[in-house]
């Protein structure tokens, strides 16, 4: 029989009596002296709980309680963490700001909290904390798992072991809400012909409450009970049951709190199922047909896509979708088989695809880099079939970090001696970033390498408890450990650390072992490889690359020059980015999304030595890291071959020799010069609050314009501009261009263009459509790039295209098909390739090809 728990709790006192409440809200995820008071406390039980300040205080004894609560440095210390805390909660709100909610299937705000499980949901982390820090009117909505993702061991066969275990909700920072009975607060969704009910959390963000449901209840049938038990477990009958509850369940949830958002943003796929929810809504209480529902819905709605590849895109099979849905057919007044058709993707009919409702349900959609935003129009191009991909809706808004959770403390303590605290509010002011060029190099070096002396001293003592753990020897311990040495922190460390999906290729490097053995174990200049990630239980080639790794760590030729750090977790994050002197990435390009782990390393002054994929194509710049071109080859084998030889060229030629190139005081002036340019040109522009005004800007306050404008006819006309785009779609193979004169080869500069065309409307109107002239300048040639960070922000640049409308002339040519005619001057000398196009047109429409209908001539 197992032993039973009993837990002896102390008393706070008054004296320090808020520290419960800053527990409970995650402002003390990014705000190093919040937790710094619950640290002091006792040190080793910090520790123990692994950084979880409401588990501190269950379990803290009372004696260490008292001796803070009269100990005057520690009093002062909580007084001013209480006054800072408070400052924030109450600075006021931006004006005017529009209601946003937020949905996602995991986020990663802190490690005592694990309701994440890599990149997806620490990038939805930091856009709830950004969001409380730029002021929006914003709120998130997510799962509360049981045991959420799992921990991990390795074995000395390179073996991952996924490891589950319960989450006690008296150790999180989430408070069960009520209504003013005291009842739980629960929301029902049928799902396959039963209710189940799911209850409601919430999480403070500083400003922000993250609303969280989970299906753990004695109401609910064994089975879905399970449904928010693991954080991506289960198969597909599963997966699409926890996406039924984020997206209907967490839309109700809302509704059940009293709050109406004006916009809603799905970050990935994994929520669109609250689509659905705002159609029936619009169905059942706003009157509207369900086409109606639909854009009005999509009106709201922005869409992020965060996956470069088909097959990571949900898609379940249609029978799977019918069978769970079946009673929300009955309140929409429609077939399954309509609603099905939102789903219909590349896989085929018989699948039901997550991504393609998004985009039927979406009128903002974007990647997450410039490079991701042209992969994705190009991964996206089938739903806007006759547009070019280029021309497509799909946008993008770079990715970020932010700054305050991932900046090491010392660097915020030089920040604040050297520039002042009011860097925090000048985070996107590149100018005032210059501010750290004169500052002595070998103040900045002894400030990284105090950074660095933290992080090699966490990683060891992790590492002598995992081998404690193991049973392992003191004596292999210290061998593997011998480079990681804090009081000698000189040699060049290098980390890689990321989910371990094969497309990353952590292996990369060692495809070369010989010349990689011969570059780390250079006597006058050692060199040392930090690896750390957890592959997917279900990635099993993903599993087989961490093998090879752990394995290469325990041969005689790698052993303390290679080490790999199980259990990877933002806490490990946050060392190894802050202290490594390289940050690795060596994905296979353009699969790279975004990426954000070499952000954070590069805020800390640490150099990116990366293929130039996802943000560091836009964040290279020449002098802040190395930025490596991907190989323009077709063959994967050879592809490999020729950036795993990019890479150990770059090591070997520059990085390696630039670090050891050290002057009488031990570091590397280039060094150092290159560490600040990294600060000063990364910060500015790829900071979290910078993401979120790009959003702001550029997604949230146009989809409530959009909405309005959408509206103002009220549901007559929303079901009316419903029922035009439909009539469009089925008369538009109908539609025919035809040319009535020639253009001329050549025409003066000062003189009149002339194009006439005919159009067969196929029983659409003149009004219906637009023509158009489109010409691109081929020469004089000029490079016109797309702009940096966000595809939604006002450029100057030269304009080479020149766009001119056709007006009708109100003439029928003999076939009955409508005149339209253009008279334009040219806008420039030189050549230009040119093409007239027929598109839909109404003044409702958010994008002007969103119906991915276009003909050209």
């Amino acid at each position: 029989m197992s032993k039973q728990l009993i837990e002896i709790f102390s008393v706070i006192p008054s004296a320090i009596g808020r520290l419960p409440e800053l527990a409970s809200n995650l402002f003390f995820s990014w705000h190093r002296p919040t937790r710094a008071l619950f640290e002091d406390l006792n040190p080793e039980l910090w520790k123990q709980v692994n950084g979880n300040p409401r588990l501190m205080l269950r379990c803290v004894s009372q004696e260490h309680l008292d001796l803070a609560a009269t100990d005057s440095v520690y009093q002062e210390r909580y007084r001013q963490v209480v006054s800072t805390f408070d400052a924030y909660l109450s600075a006021p709100r931006r004006a005017d700001e529009p209601l946003i909610a937020y949905f996602c299937a995991e986020y990663g705000f802190h490690e005592s909290f694990p309701i994440y499980s890599g990149g997806l949901g620490i990038l939805a982390g930091d856009h709830c904390k950004a969001a409380s820090d730029e002021r929006l009117n914003f709120v998130a909505v997510g799962l509360l798992y049981t045991q959420g993702y799992f921990s991990q061991t390795v074995d000395n066969d390179g073996v991952q072991h996924a490891n589950y275990a319960e989450n006690d909700p008296r150790d999180l920072p989430v408070e069960a809400l009520r209504d003013e009975q005291g009842r739980w607060l629960q929301v029902s969704v049928r799902i396959a012909g039963r209710a189940v009910v799911a209850r409601l959390w919430r999480a403070r963000v500083g400003r922000v409450s993250v609303y969280l449901l989970d299906t753990n209840c004695q109401e609910n049938a064994p089975e879905d009970r399970e449904i928010t038990h693991r954080l991506y477990g289960g198969d597909a009958s599963v997966r699409i049951r926890q996406e039924m509850i984020l997206g209907l369940g967490g839309v109700r949830a809302l509704r059940a709190v009293g709050l109406a958002p004006q916009v809603w943003h799905m970050n990935e796929g994994h929520a669109a199922f609250l689509i659905l929810e705002r159609i029936r809504e619009g169905v059942t209480q706003q009157g509207l047909e369900f086409s109606g529902a639909l854009e009005a819905a999509a009106a709201q709605c922005v869409f992020t896509t965060h996956t470069p590849v088909a097959a990571g895109h949900d898609a379940f099979d249609a029978g799977l979708f019918l069978h769970c849905f079946q009673d929300f057919f009955v309140e929409l007044g429609v077939p399954g088989t309509r609603v099905l058709e939102l789903g219909r993707g590349a896989q085929g009919p018989q699948f039901f695809n997550m991504t393609h409702l998004a985009l039927n349900g979406a009128r903002g959609i974007n990647g997450v880099s410039r490079i991701h935003g042209t992969v994705s129009g190009r991964l996206l191009a089938d739903h806007w079939p006759e547009v070019p991909p280029a021309e497509n809706p799909v946008g993008y808004v770079t990715n970020g970090v932010h700054v305050p959770t991932f900046l090491s403390q010392t660097w915020n303590r030089f920040f604040d001696d050297k520039l002042g605290r009011e860097w925090r509010e000048r985070m996107s002011d590149s100018g005032f970033w210059r501010a750290l060029e004169p500052i002595p190099e070998i103040e900045f070096w002894q400030t990284a390498q105090q950074v660095k002396v933290r992080m090699l001293a966490g990683v060891r003592t992790r590492l002598a408890r995992e081998y404690a753990a193991k049973g392992l020897s003191p004596m292999q311990l210290r061998h593997i450990t011998r480079l990681l040495d804090p009081a000698r922190p000189g040699v060049l460390t290098l980390g890689f650390a990321r989910r371990f999906a094969t497309y990353k290729r952590a292996w990369l490097l060692l495809r070369d072992r010989a010349r990689l053995a011969r570059l780390l174990k250079n006597e006058e200049r050692p060199v040392l490889i930090l690896f750390a990630g957890k592959a997917h239980p279900a990635d099993q080639p993903g599993q087989q690359v961490l093998r090879e790794i752990k394995l290469l760590t325990l041969t005689p030729e790698f052993a303390g020059h290679v080490v790999f750090l199980e259990d990877y977790d933002l806490q490990l994050a946050r060392w190894l980015v802050t202290g490594v002197d390289v940050w690795l990435n060596t994905p296979v390009a353009p699969l790279e999304a975004s990426g954000t782990s070499g952000i954070k390393a590069a805020i800390n002054g640490r150099l990116n030595v990366s293929i130039l994929d996802g943000w560091w194509a836009e964040g290279f710049a020449q002098d802040n890291g190395w930025g490596i071109p991907a190989a323009d080859v077709q063959d994967a084998e050879r592809r490999d071959a020729l950036d795993a030889g990019a890479v150990l060229d770059t090591l070997e030629e520059e990085v390696i020799p630039l670090y050891y190139q050290q002057n009488g005081q031990g570091y590397s002036p280039r060094w150092v010069q290159r560490c600040k340019r990294a600060i000063m040109t990364v910060i500015p522009h790829f900071n979290m609050g910078r993401v979120v005004q790009d959003y702001a800007h550029g997604l949230y306050r146009p989809a409530v314009r959009h909405y309005t404008h959408l509206m103002a006819g009220g549901v007559g006309a929303v079901n009316a501009f419903a029922a035009w785009k439909q009539r469009v779609r089925e008369l538009w193979s109908g539609v025919r261009l035809r040319r009535l004169s020639d253009l001329p080869r050549e025409l003066p500069r000062a003189g009149t263009l002339v194009v006439r065309v005919a159009a067969a409307l196929n029983g659409l109107s003149p009004a219906d459509v637009r023509i158009e002239f489109v010409a691109q300048r081929v020469l004089p040639r000029s490079r016109v790039e797309l702009p940096l960070l966000s595809s939604y922000r006002p450029v100057e640049r030269r304009d080479d295209t020149w766009r001119s409308l056709l007006r009708e002339t109100g003439e029928l040519d003999s076939d009955g098909s409508h005149v339209f005619e253009l008279n334009a001057a040219p806008r420039d000398s030189g050549q230009y390739a040119y093409e007239v196009r027929i598109y839909p047109w109404h003044e409702l429409l958010i994008q002007p090809l969103e119906l991915g209908l276009l003909k050209r001539l």
